[in-house]
């Protein structure tokens, strides 16, 4: 049996409450109803997204994790802005973006590189890691804000996860399937 997967980071409350803030103020650009809003309930930030995995691959990959992400330190991760982000020739997002990042290139790049170890092909090598807000056909009639909104948020980066992803009734509902926390700061 095959699963959809990726990894993310999961935000803090304040963080992911001031994110629902902002989608709520975006959906007058969204007249002809085609955004699909995604409930806050499930706003992560998307590292890198494994598509169709095996179960026996699940295992092997939190074997993996364990082991290549035990010295990964924990990082603040700076919410910098929400834009429009067309992610493939049929999907276009509204998504939180993070500021450039050491910490961050090196850590998705540490979880890009264990995922190729696993044997599975990712995302390809210009994702940029995201917090989806809502998701939308790429050939859309979305009204553009002048200016996106700038955010200045930030949340700390203490465990990675690899989420399950199924469709539901009212957008994806999203499993862990397991976490691997990162260091402490301190």
């Amino acid at each position: 049996m095959r699963i959809r997967t990726f990894f993310a980071l999961r935000l803090h409350d304040s963080v992911v409450r001031q994110l629902a803030d902002h989608a709520d103020n975006l959906c007058e650009y969204d007249r002809k109803l085609e955004v699909d809003w995604v409930d806050s309930d499930h706003y992560h930030l998307t590292l890198c997204f494994l598509g169709d995995t095996a179960l026996d691959q699940v295992d092997h990959l939190e074997q993996l994790a364990k082991e290549q992400l035990k010295d990964e330190l924990s990082f603040q991760v700076c919410l910098e802005k929400v834009n429009y982000y067309e992610i493939s020739q049929r999907l276009s997002l509204i998504a939180a973006l993070p500021a450039e990042n050491d910490a961050l290139r090196s850590l998705q790049k540490s979880v890009a590189d264990m995922v190729k170890t696993a044997g599975i092909k990712s995302t390809p090598d210009d994702f940029k890691p995201h917090i989806t807000l809502g998701k939308l056909p790429k050939k859309n009639k979305l009204k553009h804000p002048e200016e996106w909104p700038e955010l200045n948020l930030y949340s700390l980066a203490d465990s990675v996860v690899l989420l399950q992803s199924k469709p539901g009734e009212y957008g994806s509902v999203y499993t862990p399937l397991f976490e691997v926390d990162l260091q402490d700061l301190a």
